[in-house]
């Protein structure tokens, strides 16, 4: 490890988030990733940098090999808002279980390589919004996933999240990731299954919601710009994501309302919208449409209330 603990470095208090980064020779896309972190306008965070094995010289670059950090990257390493663990782990999943271990921030967040935060003001919008949010807490505290939208470049397209988790949600539209800040305990009672290669992120997110009952809240805000293109991305991969996502849902939903989600998305024509939201030629257009109908679906349930 470089660098020393916050209780070595005076971080008495326990910081709002703790953003998580795992790396592997990610050489400049780990520096990008981090300046977008350091931009920040809110300051109540730590960096949990976990490095497999990186023989590239990015890490040693962070924390001043060659005298290359710059002074201001370097300081953050000094006083521990950046911590740098260097662990071997058999994969991504693995790594972000290793992560956790280290992190202390009441909320966990976790960036990859290669994705940024939107905009200098994510976290302190983020932030505002919980904290507007925790206020209304009248009858005890479920632990909660705050879920906002994500920018993705490779379309040039907002992504936007379900604004209401349900059953046919958690099947169809779970947020990725990189729009999601957990809850602590969530992530330090149980870890992601290391048996899913490809959605193991999918399945906690599930687990979380059906098992630890977590209160899922949308923030309507774009937290990521996504790089998109990544390993769960490859052609092998989206076949087994197909696989594995059929064995995650048959875990926590029962065969019939299972059958009745698949033969929703047959008749809804699935695969043609998930071919348009992903081409960059009418993603932009997909996705407006679908933010103008969770919009409404806003206002109906606001009526409702």
């Amino acid at each position: 490890m470089y660098g020393d603990s916050r209780e070595d470095r005076g971080w008495e208090r326990v910081m709002k988030f703790s953003i998580i980064v795992v790396c592997l020779n990610e050489g400049e896309k780990l520096h990008k990733t981090i300046d977008s972190i350091l931009e920040q306008t809110e300051e109540d965070y730590e960096i949990i940098v976990k490095d497999g094995g990186s023989t590239d010289g990015s890490v040693e670059r962070l924390v001043g090999g060659g005298g290359h950090a710059d002074d201001f990257t370097q300081k953050c390493v000094d006083n521990g808002r950046i911590k740098i663990y260097r662990e071997k782990d058999s994969g991504i999943y693995d790594a972000m279980n290793q992560a956790v271990k280290h992190a202390s921030g009441e909320y966990i967040f976790f960036l990859n390589c290669g994705d940024y935060l939107y905009q200098k003001d994510v976290l302190s919008q983020v932030k505002r919004l919980m904290e507007k949010e925790e206020k209304k807490e009248r009858h005890g505290r479920r632990p909660r996933i705050y879920y906002g939208n994500i920018w993705e470049r490779m379309t040039g397209a907002l992504v936007q999240s379900n604004p209401k988790m349900d059953d046919f949600g958690c099947y169809r539209n779970v947020p990725c990731h990189q729009a999601c800040f957990y809850d602590r305990q969530l992530l330090v009672s149980r870890e992601f299954d290391t048996n899913y290669l490809v959605r193991a992120d999918y399945e906690h997110f599930l687990w979380c919601y059906y098992k630890a009952k977590a209160h899922t809240v949308y923030l309507p805000v774009t937290v990521a710009s996504y790089e998109g293109g990544g390993f769960s991305e490859t052609k092998e991969n989206v076949r087994r994501s197909a696989r594995e996502h059929r064995q995650i849902v048959g875990k926590y939903m029962p065969s019939g309302k299972v059958l009745k989600y698949r033969l929703l998305m047959l008749i809804t024509f699935a695969p043609v919208r998930t071919y348009l939201s992903h081409n960059p030629l009418t993603a932009g257009i997909y996705q407006t449409g679908k933010r103008k109908v969770y919009e409404g679906y806003r206002r109906i349930s606001g009526k409702k209330r």
